[in-house]
């Protein structure tokens, strides 16, 4: 009897484990907002684009699947994420179980209205959101729309308050400084049994946080870092005051100062068009490599 007893605990233990092992992240996607090639562009960075390489350049949104059970929250509903989660489901069986916004500009929410009667027609996915960007959704056409013919269920959020997903797998939404227009914005932190990753594909500036960014580089495990901009040359006609955000070049020098081991842990996303880091051939790409660093691409996998 004591040693059906012991088999019966290990294989508990095991098959548990066994189960947490398989909580993951996945990257659908790195780019922008609007993706690539962009509407109207002429430039080399959108005219020279293969179909292949347009096929990849989705945008910024992890999938983050619980186990053996299929579960899977998406983090931003990108207005690719018809292609992301297709993509996701060639790969193995997936269940969306639920979607983290991160705020209302268009790369981060737009992907909702595939979830409406046009579209899936889906029933009460759970939307996690903050107040402001609840009551946007709540509030607007067509989004509201979802809401009214149950399509997704929201679930409001509060900042550095902690969601229990199961099997050991937690998520905290935490404000960071951004053009808030219609809605806050968060990062998120995301725990897994074993390990952590911080989602932040949109700040204005490191020095605006009120938090230093080092401190949770040294916290997690994956560090998902906004890369929109390569430098201040790469949109001429537009004012960098009006869309403020780290500079590559500016967080290089910025994290400097970090461990190998520390800038090993930090992937660096939603990359503009524009952004010479989505061209792994380019010089740009191989000098942040030889840094230290790493640059997120799709498909990408990572334990938790």
């Amino acid at each position: 009897m004591i040693f059906r007893l012991i088999f019966l605990l290990l294989f508990l233990f095991f098959n548990g484990f066994s189960q947490h092992s398989k909580v993951s992240l996945t990257v659908l996607g790195t780019t922008q907002d609007a993706g690539a090639p962009q509407l109207a562009c002429k430039k080399e960075c959108c005219a020279s684009l293969s179909l292949e390489e347009q096929d990849r350049r989705n945008a910024s949104s992890l999938a983050l699947r619980l186990g053996d059970t299929a579960s899977t929250f998406l983090f931003d509903a990108s207005p690719d994420i018809s292609i992301q989660w297709n993509a996701l489901i060639q790969r193995e069986q997936n269940n969306l179980a639920g979607i983290f916004l991160t705020h209302a500009h268009m790369g981060h929410y737009a992907g909702l209205l595939h979830l409406g009667r046009e579209a899936w027609n889906s029933n009460q996915i759970p939307v996690y959101a903050m107040p402001r960007m609840k009551a946007f959704i709540e509030n607007n056409a067509p989004w509201e729309q979802l809401i009214s013919l149950e399509n997704i269920n929201m679930i409001q959020l509060e900042s550095n308050r902690t969601v229990s997903l199961g099997l050991n797998v937690q998520v905290t939404p935490i404000p960071v400084p951004h053009r808030d227009e219609y809605s806050e914005t968060v990062a998120y932190w995301i725990q897994g049994p074993n390990k952590s990753a911080l989602y932040l594909p949109d700040i204005d500036k490191w020095e605006r946080w009120e938090t230093a960014i080092e401190e949770w580089i040294a916290k997690v495990d994956y560090a998902f870092l906004d890369a929109t901009f390569f430098d201040v040359t790469e949109v001429p006609d537009r004012s960098m005051e009006e869309i403020p955000h780290p500079f590559v070049v500016e967080s290089v020098k910025y994290f400097a100062v970090l461990s190998p081991a520390e800038k090993k842990k930090i992937y660096f996303i939603h990359m503009n068009h524009t952004n010479p880091l989505l061209n792994p051939r380019s010089s740009e790409y191989q000098k942040l490599i030889d840094e230290g660093f790493l640059i997120a691409e799709r498909g990408m996998e990572f334990s938790l």
